[in-house]
């Protein structure tokens, strides 16, 4: 009997782990796009799985976004039939008219698409093919962008996705091992040509700035940006803990916020408690930026008497006498204001200050 090829190995004992740590019978689905990550990963939940008292299907998730991407996932679903998984199903989706770019509109669809899946098969959790080199690419794109510490944790390895546990076991497997993984299996993985698009940042980040990095640094470099993640993620945790309690602490009797209380927090708590806040009124998580954060830290830490700050979500925050209040954003007018001498701005424009 030959022995087991040391990637196949790795990659199944991070599998194996993965799934000791869930709590419920139903069935795992991996996520699988055919490429080397997810198709790797995928084999070894399909030999890890039953051996572990568990049932594993497959959902291939198909953007229509190029030519022959319908016979792809035809292509993956079949071949996860075949390795025995169950249930699989390939899923196609819209992306065009979602916000943002398209990178943006089609992992929202993806997701919609996969935690839908994942209600309907009563799935325990949803498994995705993330890696080491992936994390690093985050960790990368978040330092370039000027995010926070939220940001540079990069991607965790566990998070809810609309009630369902969304796992990535690969975090510290490197894209190398995936690849060396399908070719000791005789699999032969989809390469997505957007994955080395220049148009993409993140396609830029792996074809030229991590290159670059690894030549200079070491390959090392990649391991460290991982561990860097875990390390800003486990702070994160702590700081968000005292958030939460400092955020209960804060709520005014009579509504809103108290501003004395959020004045005696430290920076980093008070943020996270402005963030959380604004997400509790309704503001869209992802289109919550430092901009707005820092309006409304400046509502309780440099109060001069300014108007409201405005948030994603037609809401408004201003401050009434010792406490932060919320309320809806009035709609825009059509008639024509003209600003005072003073440089004033119209009531009706977005202030933040």
């Amino acid at each position: 009997m030959a022995p087991l090829a040391p990637p196949v190995a790795a990659i199944r004992i991070a599998v194996r782990r993965a799934l000791a740590d869930l709590s419920t019978d139903g069935p795992v689905l991996v996520a699988c796009s055919g490429g080397a990550d997810s198709l790797a990963l995928a084999a070894a939940t399909a030999f890890v799985a039953p051996r572990s008292g568990r049932t594993a299907g497959l959902v291939t998730v198909d953007h229509g976004l190029q030519s022959g991407s319908r016979h792809r996932a035809e292509a993956v679903a079949r071949w996860a039939e075949q390795a025995g998984l169950a249930p699989v199903e390939a899923v196609r989706v819209e992306v065009a008219g979602r916000p943002g770019g398209p990178e943006a509109a089609a992992r929202d669809a993806r997701y919609q698409a996969l935690a839908e899946a994942a209600r309907r098969h009563g799935a325990s959790a949803l498994l995705t093919g993330h890696t080491r080199d992936d994390q690093a690419e985050t960790v990368l794109l978040a330092l370039a962008r000027g995010a926070g510490p939220r940001g540079l944790a990069g991607m965790p390895a566990r998070r809810d996705l609309a009630g369902t546990p969304l796992v990535r076991p690969l975090l510290e497997i490197g894209r190398a091992e995936t690849r060396a993984a399908c070719a000791a299996l005789g699999l032969v993985p989809w390469d997505d040509p957007h994955n080395s698009d220049p148009a993409y940042a993140r396609s830029r980040i792996r074809g030229d700035v991590l290159p670059v990095l690894v030549r200079a640094l070491g390959p090392g470099v990649l391991d460290n940006l991982a561990r860097t993640a875990a390390l800003v993620a486990a702070d994160n945790a702590v700081l968000d803990e005292l958030a939460d309690t400092a955020l209960s602490q804060a709520r005014h009797p009579d509504g809103g916020l108290a501003t004395g209380a959020l004045a005696d927090l430290a920076p980093a708590v008070r943020g996270r408690v402005l963030r959380a806040w604004a997400h509790e009124l309704g503001t869209p998580p992802a289109a919550l930026s430092h901009r707005h954060l820092t309006a409304l830290d400046a509502l309780v830490t440099a109060w001069r008497g300014q108007r409201a700050s405005y948030l994603p979500g037609g809401l408004r925050v201003l401050r009434r006498g010792d406490r932060l209040v919320s309320e809806a954003a009035p709609a825009p007018t059509c008639r024509t204001t003209v600003p005072q001498a003073t440089g004033t701005t119209p009531d009706e424009a977005v202030v933040d200050r």
